[in-house]
């Protein structure tokens, strides 16, 4: 299993309600459960025994005032990833996409997709406005609730 991949499955655990996660791979079986200020990761491979890891984390107020991006201080509307995938700017490779920084949008319009485990999810515009800038590049993976437009309300 790719080191990347459970740093993201931590992440994502650590920022929801779940408490506890586990998954899968062949011979490897990962847990992943936490409490309020501290997340453990169980790696069991079938023929051996448990090996068992602590990550220390931030309380989630302290994570969230250091991590403030530059674009989210401005008046301009985020449109984030309601999910983990990769985000694709067209229907289909030889496709035009969706659209294109300065485009006017209304609530309802496809702006991309973000592909999640082979299936093709419409991620459409919660807002009325013009496109200001494009915040991911295509074919990229995203996190769940990544900011992936910048838009201006009309």
């Amino acid at each position: 299993m790719d080191i990347n991949l459970i740093k993201k499955l931590i992440k994502i655990v650590e920022q929801s309600e779940v408490t506890e996660f586990s998954v899968q791979e062949g011979e490897l079986k990962i847990k992943i459960s936490k409490n309020a200020h501290q997340t453990s990761v169980q790696f069991q491979p079938a023929s051996t025994e448990v090996t068992r890891y602590a990550v220390a984390t931030q309380p989630i107020t302290e994570v969230k005032k250091a991590a403030v991006p530059e674009h989210a201080i401005s008046n301009h509307h985020e449109i984030r990833s309601p999910i983990v995938g990769t985000f694709y700017r067209a229907p289909s490779p030889d496709a035009d996409f969706y659209v294109q920084v300065g485009d006017s949008v209304s609530q309802g319009t496809v702006l991309c997709i973000v592909e999640a485990m082979k299936l093709m999810n419409e991620i459409e515009s919660d807002c009325t406005g013009k496109i200001v800038k494009i915040l991911v590049e295509n074919g990229t993976p995203v996190e769940y609730n990544q900011p992936l437009f910048l838009v201006d309300k009309n």
